[in-house]
């Protein structure tokens, strides 16, 4: 659809209303009116039926005292019916397993807890073998693309705090920080690791992140790349890569993330 059509089916009222909702999620603080007009290029009495609608509707509040205007848990109780990373999880399922089937090489994501690097998401490659990781493994931090990827796309303070609390898995070496920061730098430079497994010989990780809308790396696809000698023709790396960067965006867009710059 090109830009003339979608002018034509907009609605601006609301996205006024949604325009005040990002804002006021984006702030740790109340606004008042007269900021939130300010903020969105727009005057007070532009946004008031706005602002009373979204009070009403209980997707805002409003402070008796300071008269400020700050994000409910409304839009948070919603979200419950139906957890963000189940829907996440069950979108890539389907997604998983074409990616899987046409590479023909296996994938997981994985994801953060507590500082330790979950696989909650996997798929095998198709054919007679294949490496794929179970379920519930809990991965390195510095010595996987997957963890390294994690790592990369946060905010400094968080990524010290995920390096701080972190605790090694099975076989993790302890990392240099000093080389780690600078394979980080790298990660962010290229936006995705493609490098040799450290973990088993003859694997090369392809990890790409999953964004929120923050562009913090929320999740992991990574693609644990065999490469084959024998006679079955199967896509070379640089279209595994292909495949998989292209999964990694579909999560983050259906997530409603955004990449960084």
């Amino acid at each position: 659809m090109d830009d003339s059509a979608n002018d034509k089916y907009r609605a601006p009222a609301l996205d006024k209303g949604l325009d005040i909702i990002e804002l006021l999620a984006e702030r740790s603080h109340g606004l008042s009116q007269k900021d939130i007009a300010e903020a969105l290029g727009r005057s007070p009495n532009e946004i008031y039926r706005m602002l009373t609608t979204l009070l009403q509707r209980g997707y805002i509040s409003r402070d008796a005292k300071s008269d400020l205007f700050a994000l409910s848990l409304k839009m948070f109780s919603l979200a419950q019916f139906h957890p963000p990373m189940h829907r996440l999880l069950a979108h890539a399922a389907p997604l998983m397993q074409a990616a899987a089937q046409s590479s023909w090489q296996s994938c997981h994501i994985g994801m953060e807890d507590n500082a330790m690097v979950v696989v909650v998401a996997s798929y095998p490659s198709p054919g007679n073998w294949g490496l794929a990781m179970r379920t519930g493994s809990v991965l390195g931090l510095a010595n996987t693309g997957t963890g390294r990827v994690l790592a990369a796309f946060r905010p400094l303070e968080e990524r010290k705090a995920l390096l701080d609390n972190h605790r090694l898995a099975l076989g993790e070496p302890k990392p240099d920080r000093v080389i780690l920061k600078k394979r980080l730098e790298a990660i962010i430079a290229r936006g995705y690791e493609q490098a040799p497994s450290e973990a088993t010989h003859g694997v090369t990780d392809l990890s790409f992140p999953v964004f929120d809308s923050f562009s913090r790396a929320i999740a992991v696809v990574t693609c644990p790349h065999l490469h084959r000698i024998d006679k079955v023709v199967v896509p070379d790396v640089d279209e595994v890569v292909a495949t998989y960067k292209a999964l990694a965006a579909n999560l983050t867009a259906y997530f409603g993330g955004v990449a960084p710059d």
